[in-house]
């Protein structure tokens, strides 16, 4: 990574884009701005970027995701009174049950039959499966639906009154989810509540508003030659802070139970947005003028991509082309990841293998850890491939891990399916680059806040689409989402290798022709 891509606040191409834009008074306003560069109250000695506000963010989220469906599990079971058959489906034929567990159940038949009451002993584990399933769904719809409207419209205002505001907004809103969360928790309210915290947070921008961000706050301060390194390294923060939170998270409920862990999640999105206002310095020129609550973002989110932007121009019509091809292989690889992820908590609780919460984290804990592996693997196949190239190869990662995944039914085929996945996040960053590289410099926000709307829909159609296939395809093949989504993935790759192939025939017809 070039050290003046790191520490530059307003970079060269960005500050000529801005003067050949402005004229007259306005030109004045902007030279003046220049000349002081807007700083936070506290300057840092050090290089300061938006990588401790992403690796914060995805902490607090990693660490309450699997707890929250895990919540939703017991409490869904403690509902319709499926008390912990768990065990006996679950644990070997071979071991003799729980002697503590055996007492438990005789005390709670006894006690249902002084009340009176029958025993719902009947409860199939399907059906607590499909329920949690199911509000995981309406969970996931209520906040992203949500912010399926906020987020664009906070990314290109963001183009405006820049970027810190847009970093510390989301982060706040997340702060108040987990304090509802907590609230619920505490006082035993209906899980419906939960909804009530996605729907505040996705008010706010949820997290990913904090990733169109960051993604924008990186392409306002790198190179075109580095740009694809320096988004790597962003995702690789999100799997090392997705890791380390997934083996607390599961060590510490099983330690202390749900409640003190989102108390963590509440100090962490605080953490960030105060870090973000104390230390980040702005990457744009803020204009005071800019108004949030103006159609004037979501137009200029349609103009990017109903004519190509400004670049389109030289490139024609095959530039928009591609600018709509890449941001279609982007939505199918990104809701592969977040609608296959949701399931994998669901996956494991249920037999054949029935994992505790230790082996949830550990199992979290290698997914994020193929971030890391993913970024090293990038900067090593960079220096002999081109980066559709690289794309490519992490697609067949992953493909092959979800392969694995659909037919596991023990710890180690799991394992391993994670294993193979160690290159899965390859693809993601090539084509946040791909698409940055389309645009002008004055059209980075305007970019992110599309691909951060294409994000949440995403999230949207990705919980929609897998959290509504697993219950229905339980009956015949557990493992069939997993399969799906392999299939899926399979198109991206072509698209991606097609465009590959013509850009180096045109590349070396060009190169005959000269």
């Amino acid at each position: 990574m070039d050290e003046p891509d790191t520490a530059a606040i307003l970079p060269g191409d960005v500050l000529a884009s801005a003067d050949s834009e402005t004229h007259g008074p306005r030109k004045e306003e902007a030279d003046a701005a220049t000349a002081r560069p807007v700083r936070p109250p506290f300057t840092c000695p050090l290089p300061v970027s938006v990588e401790p506000v992403l690796f914060l963010s995805m902490f607090s989220l990693a660490l309450q995701a699997p707890l929250s469906t895990q919540y939703l599990w017991d409490r869904i079971s403690e509902d319709l009174g499926y008390n912990g058959s768990k065990r006996s489906e679950c644990g070997n034929s071979s071991v003799s049950p729980d002697p503590l567990q055996k007492v438990v159940d005789e005390l709670q038949l006894l006690k249902m039959l002084q009340l009176k009451r029958e025993p719902q002993l009947s409860v199939p584990k399907m059906e607590v499966e499909t329920l949690t399933a199911h509000w995981n769904l309406y969970i996931s719809l209520g906040g992203f639906s949500v912010g399926l409207l906020v987020v664009p419209l906070l990314g290109s205002w963001s183009d405006l009154a820049g970027r810190r505001p847009v970093l510390i907004l989301p982060n706040l809103g997340l702060a108040l989810q987990a304090v509802v969360y907590l609230v619920v928790m505490y006082l035993k309210l209906p899980v419906v509540y939960f909804l009530l915290g996605r729907l505040l947070s996705g008010l706010s921008g949820d997290f990913n508003a904090i990733l169109a961000g960051c993604f924008a706050y990186v392409a306002d301060t790198s190179d075109r030659r580095s740009r694809t390194f320096r988004v790597a390294v962003l995702e690789a923060c999100l799997g090392l802070s997705g890791m380390l939170a997934s083996v607390i998270g599961g060590q510490w409920r099983r330690a202390q139970g749900y409640i003190n862990p989102f108390w963590l999640v509440l100090a962490t999105n605080l953490a960030s947005a105060l870090y973000t206002y104390l230390f980040v310095r702005e990457s744009v020129l803020p204009d005071p003028s800019a108004k949030l609550l103006t159609c004037r973002h979501h137009k200029a989110v349609w103009h990017l991509f109903s004519t190509g932007g400004s670049a389109s121009e030289a490139g024609g019509r095959l530039h928009r082309c591609k600018l709509w091809l890449y941001t279609l292989c982007f939505f199918l690889v990104v809701t592969v990841h977040f609608g296959s992820r949701e399931l994998y908590v669901l996956y494991e609780l249920s037999s054949p293998l029935c994992w505790g919460p230790a082996l949830i984290g550990y199992g979290s804990a290698a997914q994020h850890l193929a971030y890391l592996t993913s970024l090293l693997g990038l900067k090593i196949m960079q220096c002999c491939l081109e980066d559709s190239w690289v794309a490519i190869v992490g697609l067949t990662s992953n493909i092959i891990g979800l392969v694995v995944f659909s037919v596991a039914d023990t710890t180690q085929l799991m394992f391993t399916g994670y294993g193979l996945c160690f290159l899965f996040m390859a693809a993601t960053p090539v084509l946040r680059s791909k698409l940055s590289k389309l645009v002008d410099p004055s059209e980075q926000g305007a970019l992110f806040a599309s691909v951060a709307c294409v994000e949440s829909l995403c999230f949207l159609v990705g919980s929609g689409l897998f959290n509504s296939l697993y219950p229905v395809t339980l009956h015949f093949m557990k493992g069939f989402p997993f399969l799906f989504a392999a299939l899926i993935l399979l198109i991206p790759g072509g698209i991606i290798g097609t465009l590959q192939c013509l850009d180096q025939r045109r590349d070396h017809r060009d190169s005959a022709a000269s």
